[in-house]
Order: structure tokens, then C-alpha cells, then sequence
């Protein structure tokens, strides 16, 4: 199962992963203040990319 995870660096900023079904890290997100940030930003991409597309700039 795919999934998001917030959680709180050693600086103290609350940031997210994303893992897949195998429990790897696919991507990352920056440090947020707030960790009402963090989930606003999760649920941006939730909303708005679900049929992202690909940008092969190789």
C-alpha cells in the first residue's frame, strides 16, 4: 500500500515521504513550519496531480 508519512527532522520542521507498497521512499518533500503545511501540501498533490504528467529534460 502506497502511502504518506509526516514526520519531524532534527531541525524541528515537519516534513513528508512518500512510500511505496515495498516500503521504499519514492520522493520527499522541504521542511515546513507548520505541520499543518506539510498536510496542505499532501493533499495539493492528492488534488492537483493525479494524472501528472512527465518532463524527460535528460
Amino acid at each position: 500500500m502506497y502511502k504518506f508519512e509526516v514526520y519531524k527532522d532534527k531541525a524541528g520542521e515537519f516534513r513528508f515521504r512518500f512510500r511505496a507498497s515495498n516500503g521504499e521512499v519514492m520522493f520527499s518533500s522541504e521542511g515546513y513550519k507548520a505541520k499543518a503545511s506539510a498536510q496542505s501540501a499532501i493533499e495539493s498533490i492528492r488534488k492537483n496531480a493525479p494524472d501528472a504528467g512527465l518532463d524527460d529534460q535528460t
